[in-house]
């Protein structure tokens, strides 16, 4: 269960960091909004999580997922462009996380 709350937990880290840029400096109560409850919630299933999993790996795991999402969604949107490197890089991540789920 706490694989599953990290995962989505993660899953909301990348939310948050969507909607903190919609959001364009709080002016916009939507997003903000959004900002706001994403962040709550993907902090308090970290925090869940961590009761069962190492501190490190619930991090990384976390991270790991939160900045993947966030750039997929930024080739998504074209605010950022898809390059070899950078797609080779995030499945280099993506491995790294799988790993330390295996190890876990």
């Amino acid at each position: 269960m706490a694989w599953l709350i990290l995962i989505v937990s993660g899953m909301l880290e990348a939310v948050w960091a969507a909607a903190l840029s919609a959001s364009k400096r709080f002016t916009r109560w939507r997003p903000t909004v959004l900002f706001a409850v994403s962040l709550a919630l993907s902090m308090a299933g970290l925090a869940w999580a961590m009761r069962d999993l190492p501190t490190g790996t619930a991090y990384a795991v976390w991270v790991g997922i939160g900045a993947t999402l966030t750039v997929l969604w930024g080739f998504a949107t074209r605010q950022e462009r898809p390059t070899l490197a950078r797609i080779l890089l995030l499945v280099l991540l993506v491995g790294s996380v799988i790993g330390l789920k295996a190890v876990s």
